[in-house]
């Protein structure tokens, strides 16, 4: 860690006598009193109403840091950029914030990767976000998780009473399709059955039709890799149709917001959290959700999944530009944050090695349920693994 700072102090700052080292930094992005940086999250596009509250938690995080100081006496700050959920703009608006070198690194909140990664990676800009499986072979790209074992998501099914799995998709695209092949595996590892996959295209499709899918299969419980909407729809034509699920299981959904509007549909439904759920309570949530009221104020509710995610993001660059001395330079903060053997979030996540995270899944998360009214979200397991192991 020592050797990385001292790297980044000789490489990216020059000695002048009398002038401090921010003061002649010439990395991409730094200036005196600022780092420039990037985000990049789907603000629009299919399934974004998941990502919307990204930049609310980016800002309490930055917003707390700068508050603070800064970090070597700069003020972190940013722009940022709508991909759409489209890969093709994702790979334009990156390229658009780290042209002429304006943006030290970026921040992404989203699942639309084409190309980017490739290219972010031969030009060295720090990466932070939400990652999929193929980021674990970018150094210079971070996340607390690159993937979560499915095997954690088997024994929760199983746990709950489930024992053969229907799953619905929105849409039918080729790579939630593959992921689903690897989930389907797991399940069958753990003596599960699984079902056909069932696709449903919104506003074109008839959520009954889910329902009498579902029913002809004799599944007893469900996973959904569809959006909140879709899955209130469909959930809404399995009490109709009275099929008695023993769980489902929703990948997005772990938001207050929606509750108000869909809570009543979704109630029951299960959510995998992949950081310390926000009714556990304690002194890291209680500083998260200062931080949104005081610099995301236009988040009437703090208590929101990717929301969350972004402030992690956002905290795991504080921790970077802090380690990378004086004078970052994006070789510097890489090598930095690659010697952090236990970040933790400030308590939020469980401790991971960022040196070799990429290379395995989590295999211990918690999972939270919608209450029995839709009103609210309840703890359903504090900490389940893969082993089958609980806390």
């Amino acid at each position: 860690m020592a050797a990385a700072v001292l790297v980044a102090a000789v490489t990216g700052c020059s000695s002048t006598p009398g002038v401090t080292n921010a003061a002649v930094c010439d990395s991409p992005g730094v200036t005196s009193n600022e780092v420039n940086l990037g985000l990049v999250y789907s603000d629009s596009g299919v399934g974004s109403a998941a990502f919307s509250s990204a930049r609310a938690g980016a800002d309490a995080r930055f917003g707390l840091a700068n508050e603070e100081g800064g970090v070597h006496g700069r003020k972190i700050v940013y722009q940022w950029r709508d991909d759409a959920n489209d890969p093709a703009q994702n790979a334009r608006v990156a390229q658009e914030l780290v042209r002429g070198g304006g943006t030290f690194g970026l921040v992404t909140v989203t699942t639309a990767f084409g190309g980017a990664p490739a290219e972010l990676a031969k030009q060295n800009v720090p990466v932070i976000g939400f990652a999929l499986p193929t980021w674990g072979q970018y150094q210079n790209m971070f996340s607390n998780m690159y993937q979560a074992s499915p095997v954690t998501i088997g024994r929760y099914l199983q746990n709950s009473g489930g024992s053969k799995i229907g799953i619905v998709i929105t849409g039918s695209s080729a790579s939630t399709l593959d992921i689903i092949k690897t989930y389907k595996s797991a399940f069958e590892s753990v003596g599960l059955t699984v079902a056909d996959t069932i696709s449903y295209a919104h506003s074109a499709d008839s959520p009954a039709r889910v329902a009498q899918e579902l029913a002809a299969t004799g599944v007893n419980a469900l996973v959904a890799f569809t959006t909140t909407e879709d899955l209130a729809e469909i959930m809404g034509a399995v009490r109709a149709a009275k099929l008695n699920l023993a769980t489902t299981v929703s990948f997005t959904g772990y938001d207050r917001g929606v509750l108000p509007t869909l809570g009543p549909a979704l109630a029951g439904v299960s959510v995998p959290v992949y950081f310390r759920p926000f009714e556990a309570g304690g002194a890291a949530i209680d500083r998260y959700r200062t931080a949104m009221v005081r610099y995301a104020p236009e988040a009437t509710q703090p208590d929101q999944q990717f929301a969350m995610e972004a402030y992690i993001y956002a905290d795991m660059f504080v921790r970077g530009l802090e380690l990378a001395g004086d004078c970052p330079t994006r070789e510097g903060f890489i090598s930095a944050l690659q010697s952090v053997a236990d970040y933790d979030a400030g308590g939020l996540i469980e401790p991971v090695n960022l040196a070799t995270n990429r290379t395995g899944a989590l295999d211990c998360y918690a999972f939270v349920q919608v209450n029995p009214t839709g009103t609210g979200f309840q703890v359903a397991r504090p900490r389940l693994c893969a082993n089958g192991t609980a806390g």
